[in-house]
């Protein structure tokens, strides 16, 4: 399965394409962070978001589409331009008849590192030992990216093969850390 991920965000957008295989290995493809300028107007740099997320989707085919799950944050600019370079994906996706998965970034860190709360240095190192990097990608958008479309494509073969595929320990953790999620806002509302 071939999964491009996407680190949403109006000044680094991470871009990232796995290959993974039936036994969970995964394989880089490509990545990048698309730039834009903040004194640039806001729509010239949705474009150029736009036009980097659909050359990636035109020049590597993904199977499917993993963004990260919009939250919320105390800056409010910034969730804005997360929010609006996250819609371009999904439309980008749509488009292409691409199915989508938006991961929070507590299910991602839990796919990845096994633990929910792990900090971007540690994101960063699993990615680049999943995929047998020397180093981890950088910016830390870069290894965002990737790590979303790793845990995309571990999260979907069990589920959408209607298999009884063993979870590795990082997915076992993921699996906990959604469970507990969904208790605590089930005892919030």
């Amino acid at each position: 399965m071939r999964v491009l991920g996407i680190d949403p965000g109006l000044t680094r957008c991470g871009v990232g394409v796995v290959d993974v295989a039936a036994d969970r290995r995964a394989t880089l493809v490509y990545v990048e962070v698309i730039r834009t300028p903040a004194d640039q107007p806001v729509a010239a740099r949705l474009l150029a978001v736009a036009a980097g997320i659909r050359d990636a989707l035109d020049a590597y085919a993904p199977d499917a589409l993993a963004v990260e799950q919009v939250f919320a944050q105390h800056n409010l600019r910034t969730v804005m331009g997360t929010a609006q370079a996250s819609g371009i994906a999904l439309v980008a996706a749509a488009e292409r008849g691409l199915p989508v998965g938006l991961h929070t970034p507590t299910e991602v860190k839990a796919a990845v590192t096994g633990y929910g709360a792990a900090d971007k240095a540690q994101v960063g190192a699993m990615v680049a030992r999943v995929l047998g990097l020397a180093e981890p990608p950088r910016p830390a958008d870069a290894a965002d990216a990737l790590a979303l479309a790793i845990c995309h494509a571990w999260r979907l073969p069990a589920a959408a093969a209607g298999q009884d595929t063993p979870l590795t320990p990082a997915q076992r953790a993921w699996q906990a850390a959604e469970t507990a999620a969904r208790s605590s806002a089930r005892r919030a509302s």
